[in-house]
């Protein structure tokens, strides 16, 4: 089928609440098997009764989570541009947005390893670990660096499989990663004795099991008379809007981080207690990100495909089903948080301090959710419409006004206020991307036509 062949032409699709749910739902497993993956590692370092070992572990572990956590936009970007190939039956463009992201993911993840030493020297001087702490630090981070190019070439494989619509997929890939990281790490870390050194060598090979697996089951769809020419991966206008794409949602990502990262400063001003109190409260908006960010998932993919496929009421259809089941599932949270919050609470910390500390600041952790869900469906629907642009404007917009709750709240109301602005943010986030979407969905369906 040439590529040409449905260029302007409506692809009518149908979007029901099982399409919605059959990429949400393995996602969300999928996203929830990650943290297992963490309390594997700790568990097996903290085995070993070598406190250092462990903290060199959650240092080391957190640098590298922050360095490719940058990176995530070989995801997001993928997923967009291959869902509307996908939508527009377009084969040959699938391939080549699959190469192009396949041969970025690589060339970055060679940068970071050629980069590592100097970032493992910032990384330590910005933590500050000495001693044992440090020389676990160094060990943990040195090895996992090696798996750079194939874990962001699993970002770029999730991508594509998520853009086509293949949860499924996409929940085995990340099962097998952190199914075979977690079985290393026990056989490495602590069964050869290995520590530190055996759980960054689990992580290292269970991404390379995942690449190579992710890599073989494209490839097994691909069909050779849609390949792709050299000239049209290396297409100068193609590379350009790749790289503006993922500018854009790189600027969103660190924008992001520094939301979080200025919540955990000021949290630290209001003493220990208080900010390990806020550090449980925000395992409840990630228990809540998990299920957002798979109806998110979904989102993407019917948006890029609807866009694809030049069929306006597939996307407002599945603007509708996926705000449906986001709303719904973030108020069932939000109830489950007010009636078994503090329950949660006394599992999580032994401290009594922190937990009468962590029940009072509860209500605004357990709305995080119904605040947060219009910005997590809005950042899918404006990334599988490649809408990366105002994505990036209206997250500044956002910041710059929790930037200003956070200056009228917090000197007023302390922590409350802390948690107020946090809550605002989501609001503005959602609330200032829907603002937009009526007349960017104008624009691009009337263009499409």
């Amino acid at each position: 089928m040439d590529h040409q062949e449905h260029s302007g032409r409506v692809l009518p699709f149908d979007v029901t609440h099982r399409l919605v749910l059959s990429i949400a739902i393995p996602m969300t497993l999928g996203f929830m098997t990650t943290p297992l993956l963490g309390l594997a590692d700790t568990a097996v370092v903290g085995r070993l009764g070598q406190p250092d070992a462990l903290a060199g572990l959650a240092i080391g572990a957190v640098l590298f989570d922050l360095i490719f956590a940058s990176f995530n936009f070989l995801r997001s970007s993928t997923t967009g541009l291959t869902a509307q190939a996908y939508g527009r039956h377009d084969r040959h463009e699938q391939q080549a947005v699959f190469w192009r992201a396949l041969l970025s993911a690589l060339g970055c993840g060679l940068l970071l390893l050629l980069l590592s030493p100097l970032l493992l020297w910032l990384g330590v001087k910005l933590m500050g670990p000495e001693g044992g702490i440090a020389d676990a630090t160094r060990t943990y981070f040195s090895i996992r660096m090696l798996s750079g190019p194939a874990a962001l070439a699993n970002y770029a494989i999730l991508g594509f499989v998520l853009g086509r619509g293949q949860g499924r997929i996409g929940l085995l890939l990340q099962t097998l990663i952190n199914g075979v990281n977690i079985i290393l790490a026990i056989l490495l870390g602590l069964w050869l004795g290995w520590g530190v050194a055996g759980v960054a060598w689990g992580t290292l090979i269970g991404e390379a099991v995942g690449a190579l697996t992710g890599l073989a089951i494209v490839l097994r769809s691909f069909s050779g008379e849609q390949r792709p020419a050299r000239a049209e991966l290396l297409s100068r206008a193609k590379l350009t809007q790749l790289f503006a794409l993922n500018r854009d949602i790189l600027i969103r990502t660190f924008v992001l981080i520094g939301a979080f990262t200025l919540m955990t400063r000021i949290g630290n001003t209001f003493g220990a207690v208080t900010l390990a109190a806020n550090a449980v409260l925000m395992n409840f908006f990630l228990l809540s990100g998990y299920y957002l960010d798979g109806l998110a998932n979904a989102a993407e993919q019917i948006t890029g495909r609807s866009i694809g496929a030049n069929y306006r009421p597939a996307f407002e259809r599945g603007l509708k089903l996926t705000g449906l089941w986001s709303f719904g599932l973030a108020l069932a949270a939000a109830l489950f948080f007010f009636t078994i919050g503090p329950a949660l609470i006394r599992l999580l910390t032994t401290s009594e301090e922190v937990r009468v500390a962590a029940e009072t600041y509860l209500p605004w952790a357990a709305v995080t959710g119904l605040t947060g869900a219009l910005a997590f469906l809005m950042d899918g629907v404006f990334i599988g419409a490649t809408w990366s642009r105002d994505m990036r404007n209206r997250m500044l917009m956002s910041f710059a006004g929790y930037l200003v709750a956070l200056a009228v709240f917090v000197p007023t109301l302390g922590n409350h206020g802390l948690w107020l602005a946090m809550n605002a943010f989501l609001l503005f986030r959602g609330i200032f991307l829907v603002m937009g979407l009526k007349k960017r969905a104008d624009q691009t369906f009337r263009l499409a036509q």
